[in-house]
């Protein structure tokens, strides 16, 4: 079970004890994501994410590695749409030293201008990296015409162009903005002492202080519409993904969509995976996931095709749309996929990673979070009726988004083929 508690400038904590592991997971959660951004500073977030791995005013960037290294802990972070996470993983004995490389991280950071500049190149070879693999580049495209100019359509990575236009002014102003007691969840799972561990984050953490000009944040919410974008790129495969609206983080449906999208195209036992790779060898890669964001989501599905077969295989995709929309799915169905998920979820609980991330995502974004219990509960609780009512929701024609990236033959006449076909069954 958890607890959570708060420091005394405000920032949030959520911690569970699990006694008979001897391993610790610490999680510093920062409200800081692409969402955040414009244009002209579209990467930032992620740019600061590498920045805190450059060294502090104790520690150089090969100083922070050796020292989780040499007692076989694991260090690392990650940018998303709508937060940034630093995480440590390590032994129980040295659950102190990890929380000291992470305040140290954030307190005392030098962001040295050489280290900017050559942090710029990194990223941009990254983005470089990111633009030869197309199978990952369909899916910011799919979310850049779902999402059109709003901010959830920028990249993570953002543009070379703003990348390079970054100053350490634009750095620190956007650090100190976001960077703050408010914007801050601390979550950390494993084997602990609860009250040590509070006095060692206040102590730690505690002096972290609140900007005195508070943000204001783009949450407006995004309209999606239909659209179909296709981009030309020389390679043997065509990398194809339809988007829809989803559904939001804390939604009453989120469970009824993670059981549908099990069913349609989310597992190897799906129906997609069974009609488009099994039976009829379409496709090597095919399925489906939804993403979710505080106020907003998109339920996309995949396709890695040969170019000739883009019209075959959207053609059996839109039948076995139309065909769940007309018969739904089977009690059968719906329970075996219940099954699976919290089988999976039930699994997760085993690892102190995930749950940290669990715990540190939902208080950070939703200012909420469900027990085990809540959430088996939840699942139970799905049933024909909602995926139902969810499945017209979902598969709404006039909210049907396209984008490709291959090498097409006559690009021309298959958007125009493909755009026919989609109408057709609106």
């Amino acid at each position: 079970m958890y607890n959570k508690f708060k420091l005394s400038n405000g920032i949030r904590v959520v911690s569970e004890n699990i006694p008979y592991v001897r391993s610790v997971s610490i999680g510093l959660w920062v409200e800081a994501g692409s969402r955040y951004e414009g244009l002209n500073n579209n990467g930032i977030s992620h740019f600061i994410e590498h920045m805190l791995f450059k060294g502090t005013k104790k520690r150089s960037a090969k100083d922070i590695a050796d020292e989780i290294d040499s007692v076989g802990g694991q260090i690392n972070a990650f940018t998303s749409k709508e937060c940034t996470c630093y995480y440590i993983k390590i032994l129980d004995s040295y659950i102190d030293l990890g929380i000291d490389i992470l305040q140290d991280m954030l307190f005392n950071s030098e962001f040295d201008n050489k280290e900017i500049e050559k942090e710029k190149s990194v990223i941009i070879e990254e983005i470089n990296m990111y633009e030869d693999s197309p199978e990952e580049l369909v899916h910011d495209l799919i979310s850049k015409i779902l999402f059109n100019n709003h901010p959830l359509s920028y990249p993570i990575l953002g543009s070379k162009k703003s990348i390079r236009n970054l100053t350490r002014e634009d750095i620190l102003e956007y650090f100190h903005n976001h960077y703050n007691p408010e914007n801050i969840v601390i979550s950390v799972v494993g084997n602990i002492n609860e009250k040590n561990l509070l006095e060692s984050l206040e102590r730690n953490f505690g002096s972290l202080k609140m900007t005195r000009n508070k943000i204001s944040r783009n949450i407006n919410m995004p309209f999606i519409e239909d659209s179909l974008v296709g981009r030309s790129k020389k390679t043997e495969q065509l990398h194809l993904c339809l988007g829809l609206e989803g559904v939001n983080q804390s939604s009453k449906n989120l469970y009824s969509l993670l059981v549908l999208n099990n069913i349609f195209g989310g597992s190897m036992s799906s129906r997609l995976f069974q009609k488009i790779r099994e039976d009829r060898g379409l496709a090597y890669s095919i399925y489906s996931y939804p993403s979710t964001y505080k106020d907003t989501g998109t339920f996309t599905i995949y396709a890695g095709l040969n170019p000739n077969n883009i019209l075959d295989l959207s053609e059996i995709i839109l039948n076995e749309i139309d065909n769940i929309k007309k018969n739904s799915f089977t009690s059968e169905e719906i329970y075996k996929s219940k099954e699976q998920l919290k089988g999976n979820y039930i699994l997760g609980l085993e690892s102190t990673s995930s749950r940290m991330s669990f715990y540190g995502k939902s208080e950070l974004l939703n200012r909420k979070v469900d027990t085990s219990k809540e959430i088996i509960n939840k699942i139970n609780k799905v049933n024909k009726k909602s995926i139902d009512k969810l499945i017209n929701e979902i598969f709404d024609y006039d909210k049907m988004n396209i984008a490709y990236i291959g090498n097409l033959k006559d690009s021309n006449k298959t958007k125009k083929d493909l755009y026919e076909l989609f109408k057709r069954n609106s």
